[in-house]
């Protein structure tokens, strides 16, 4: 099961065919529900990868930076909305942003726009805790929503976009059934908000959502403007045990060099810790994990190996349990392909992709300042 094909260090490789098929599947969803599709594009932090979301018709992006905004601006996308939410000190970078293209802000907290104007038009997006409880308004807060909205007659910097919400509650939920009835409470809430907030703004407020598990599970988005999810473009083990995805579904996987063996303790000492996977984990099978083993097949993988598990991680180093045979039949500097548990935050910390027909992408964190030359 592990290749031969020798590595010098961990690289997360990417299926392009899978993460093409997950970017046509979510554009399909948009289209049929007569709904904007502004995807995340902090998952890839890609040049590349984010051309093959414009090849299918996507015009319009969100991101989670001001770094990350000024990088996709580099390659050609006009219409950006940064969902992180606003505070004074990014005035300076958002404001050289808005003179160049259409520029969304996300607010959380009412006085983050104090004495802060912009010389061109930003889209302002209210930003509400419809359960998650990491920032946002609290839906109880309309006054206070209102006061901000009635501060903005008559200015021509500030555009009320309307309201965005994620619905991050959802990562917790095992079901569709389960989510479906998350997605529609926050959209009830988002409902209720804007018509209590009608006569305060002088055009009408739209409603943004954007979770993967809310977005992949759903096939119907009653009420809402534009969909904002990110992960599904590459999916991940947090994803497949939530039910947003199958194994065949996600587009990546870390290829580690194996460099040590131990089959009488059953462990496998692989290159792959937290600089290449992050220290996320989740619960499988009452044991903490941080990446499964996949079946190398062709240049590429297949069949999910749920008995080879990443269970301890340190910053280069990674352990992995696995059958005593399976250790045994094990060399030095052999691959093994594990999934990660969050590809965001893997994609992340190991800053490039390589494709699986040898194609090295590199990410945000690894920009000269120039576009990507790839074409992808």
């Amino acid at each position: 099961m592990p290749t031969t094909q020798p590595l010098s260090e961990p690289t997360l490789r990417l299926d392009e065919a899978r993460a093409r098929r997950n970017i046509a599947r979510m554009v399909d969803k948009a289209r049929a529900a007569g709904i904007r599709l502004r995807p995340h594009f902090k998952t890839h932090q890609s040049h590349t990868v984010g051309r093959w979301f414009r090849e299918a018709g996507v015009r319009a992006i969100t991101v989670s930076s001001l770094a990350m905004a000024e990088y996709f601006a580099a390659d050609g996308w006009h219409d950006i909305t940064i969902a992180f939410p606003f505070h004074p000190g990014m005035r300076e970078r958002a404001n050289a942003l808005a003179g160049r293209l259409r520029l969304g802000i996300t607010i959380a907290d009412v006085d983050a726009l104090a004495e802060v104007t912009f010389d061109a038009p930003v889209a302002l997006w209210l930003k509400i805790d419809v359960g998650s409880h990491r920032a946002g308004f609290e839906a109880e807060d309309v006054p206070a929503m209102a006061a901000l909205l009635d501060s903005l007659r008559g200015r021509s910097d500030l555009l009320p976009g309307g309201l965005l919400a994620h619905a991050g509650h959802s990562y917790g939920l095992r079901s569709a059934t389960a989510i479906g009835a998350a997605s529609r409470d926050a959209m009830t809430q988002l409902q209720q908000i804007r018509a209590q907030l009608v006569g305060h703004c002088d055009r009408a407020l739209q409603i943004s959502i954007g979770d993967t598990p809310g977005c992949a599970t759903q096939t119907t988005f009653d009420g809402a403007d534009e969909l904002r999810p990110g992960n599904f473009v590459f999916f991940d083990l947090s994803q497949w045990q939530i039910g947003s995805c199958g194994i065949e579904d996600i587009a990546v996987a870390m290829a580690c060099p194996i460099v040590a063996r131990y089959p009488r303790r059953g462990r496998l000492v692989v290159h792959g810790g937290a600089v290449h996977f992050s220290k996320d984990s989740m619960e499988f099978e009452g044991e903490r994990i941080f990446g499964l083993a996949v079946a190398a097949e062709g240049d590429g993988w297949s069949t999910l190996r749920p008995d080879i598990r990443l269970v301890a991680i340190s910053q280069e180093h990674g352990q992995v349990a696995a059958p005593a045979e399976f250790i045994e039949a094990c060399r030095p500097g052999d691959t093994l392909l594990l999934l990660p548990v969050h590809s965001c935050l893997s994609a992340d910390v190991i800053g490039e992709l390589h494709t699986l027909g040898g194609q090295r992408l590199p990410m945000m964190k690894r920009w000269s300042g120039v576009a990507d030359p790839n074409t992808g």
